[in-house]
């Protein structure tokens, strides 16, 4: 959630900068209009409830010095005063819940740093490595859906038939390897990452704090008879560790991990790659997370950026980063990095993590400070995050990268510890 204070100060900026996003500026101006108009009822009210209290004490002048009358009258006007302040009491609360649910759905301002741009068309390519297209074979051209079918490693069939479609039933080496891929990741990051098991679900607040709520609502699973959310993603339960709490500076930044399940309805799906595992209900990810101070956060972007192009490397697969651009930005995102790895059976360059400094947008949400070694008061931290390791598309890359003219999977060395002595997967 943007600072209030910015619409006060700097409206022309923060419609600017929200523009670049493409946030209609007449939404910013009725945020800017709501807030001047509580602040104006508030002190309005204000200014009754000092007037009550000085009645009150003429009130109590009045009955010492024994001028019933004159307390009475006063008594009376102190009386009107309170049904006035309840009126503006009862308005107030209402203009400052309209402003919330304004600021709640405004994004977050791009970076300046961040490309200008209208869709993911726009993003900018920083860098492509170890990619050469003649390198494959048209034993690694085969689609992993495929490949999975023929070894018995993946059952798309079932798994609909269990839960509905795109969810994924793995089988033995598949459920192992989803299972190594995981693990290597955490094993990768434990070094200055703490390792963590949170909820897979979360109250309504945790998702609001992540910025998931209210825009995305229909993107979650909601269990209404609880009031609790699947979690899209540990950047959601992971963010609310310190919800409500004062760090100090000293232990920041404060450097989290968490393997968990993920739950996404991908409400917009419906026929966009949905072949396989490029779009699933269900996955399973490590999760990178950071609280910083402002200051620490752009070396911690860089940090977690270079530990999600770690993941790949380690698996011996391409890679490319893409600097998000403003108009494919998200909603809470500042600044945004994607990495993508190459499945040469799909043919596609496959997103396999997003690294995102979010500002204060998330600690405003949820009133996540830090105190200051020098100097008074308390700050909002910032907030950052990225993906160790996505399973599902990183799954189908190794799959489709290291199949062999035989049709086995030669494993890479990095998974060998996880998979109790084999080296390749020929099926079951």
């Amino acid at each position: 959630m943007i600072d209030v204070r910015r619409l006060r100060n700097d409206l022309e900026g923060v419609r600017a900068a929200l523009a670049r996003k493409g946030v209609d500026g007449s939404v910013v101006d009725r945020a800017a209009a709501v807030d001047a108009e509580a602040r104006q009822v508030v002190d309005q009210r204000d200014d009754l409830r000092a007037r009550k209290n000085l009645l009150s004490k003429q009130i109590g002048e009045a009955f010492r010095a024994r001028d019933t009358a004159t307390a009475e009258s006063l008594r009376a006007e102190s009386k009107d005063l309170e049904g006035q302040e309840a009126d503006l009491e009862t308005g107030a609360a209402a203009l400052q819940a309209e402003l919330r649910e304004i600021l709640l759905a405004l994004p977050n301002p791009p970076s300046p740093d961040a490309p200008d741009g209208a869709s993911e068309a726009d993003n900018v390519l920083v860098r492509t490595e170890h990619f050469d297209p003649a390198r494959y074979g048209a034993h690694q051209r085969v689609p992993h859906w495929d490949i999975g079918t023929e070894l018995g490693i993946l059952d798309m069939e079932r798994g609909a038939k269990i839960s509905g479609s795109m969810f994924a039933l793995f089988r033995g080496a598949g459920a192992t390897l989803q299972r190594a891929l995981c693990q290597m990741a955490i094993d990768n990051n434990v070094d200055a990452y703490e390792e963590m098991r949170p909820p897979s679900l979360v109250r309504t607040e945790t998702v609001i704090t992540s910025g998931q709520l209210p825009k995305f609502a229909d993107e979650q699973y909601h269990l209404e008879r609880d009031d609790l959310w699947a979690i899209a993603t540990a950047e959601d339960p992971l963010t609310s560790v310190a919800r409500d709490e004062v760090l100090e500076e000293a232990n920041l930044p404060m450097r989290l991990m968490a393997y968990t399940p993920c739950f996404r309805r991908e409400a917009g799906a419906a026929g966009r790659d949905t072949r396989g595992l490029l779009r699933v209900h269900e996955f399973d990810k490590v999760e990178l997370m950071a609280y910083a101070t402002p200051e620490q956060a752009p070396a911690l972007l860089d940090e977690i950026l270079q530990r999600a192009i770690g993941s790949v490397v380690a698996l011996g697969l391409p890679y490319r980063v893409l600097d998000i651009c403003t108009g494919d930005l998200g909603q809470k995102h500042h600044r945004q990095f994607d990495v993508e790895t190459y499945a040469p059976g799909c043919d596609m360059w496959l997103e396999v993590s997003s690294v995102t400094w979010f500002t204060d947008y998330q600690a405003r949400r949820g009133n996540i400070r830090y105190r200051p070694s020098e100097g008074r008061g308390t700050e909002l931290v910032h907030t950052l995050n990225g993906s160790a390791l996505a399973v599902p598309r990183m799954w189908a890359a190794v799959v489709e990268t290291y199949r062999q003219p035989d049709g086995s999977i030669a494993l890479p060395e990095v998974l060998h510890p996880y998979f109790r002595g084999a080296t390749t997967i020929s099926g079951r």
